[in-house]
């Protein structure tokens, strides 16, 4: 943070003081909780060893309380999954983890606002404002209330615009 960095990864194991010290610095924060669970679920058969899937549930529960002490810090977090391969598909699983702990509203602004902050693009992402991107997407549901909406692989949802333009249309 001394040097600049702004962007921090993971962050499972943050303290108090470092969480104060990054909000601080002008910090965001990209925990992504949904890696620990899919590795503590498919390590095993992705060819992790025993040990290593051991260790992951102590570092994956870490995770969980780490929400609580950024967010206590007043240090904002983006959205972000870090899956590879195979595991992408559960991507979306994010929001339903982290509405555990946060805010359902906290959640989606983390994949709205504070990504696009976190991008250097505020104003063009992340917001339904004039001049920006236009992109949007139209929710089966409440997602207020039920965040796994916005998980899976977009079964949840009735359109997405990018840029303007439908790239899924299923409101009839």
């Amino acid at each position: 943070m001394r040097l600049g960095v702004r962007s921090l990864e993971h962050c499972n194991l943050i303290t108090e003081a470092t969480a104060r010290a990054a909000a601080e610095a002008g910090c965001i924060a990209c925990p992504t909780l949904v890696t620990y669970q899919a590795l503590r679920e498919e390590g095993a058969a992705l060819g992790l060893p025993p040990e290593s899937v051991a260790k992951i549930d102590d570092v994956r529960l870490a995770g969980l309380h780490s929400l609580e002490v950024m967010r206590a810090a007043g240090l904002p977090m983006a959205f972000g999954t870090d899956l590879l391969g195979p595991m992408h598909r559960r991507q979306g699983e994010e929001f339903a983890i982290r509405g555990r702990v946060l805010p359902a509203m906290e959640v989606i602004r983390s994949a709205t606002s504070v990504a696009a902050r976190l991008l250097g693009m505020a104003g063009r992402i992340g917001t339904i404002a004039p001049g920006a991107l236009a992109d949007l997407v139209v929710v089966e549901g409440d997602p207020l209330a039920d965040l796994s909406l916005l998980g899976g692989q977009g079964e949840g949802l009735s359109a997405i615009v990018q840029g303007g333009r439908f790239v899924k249309n299923a409101l009839g």
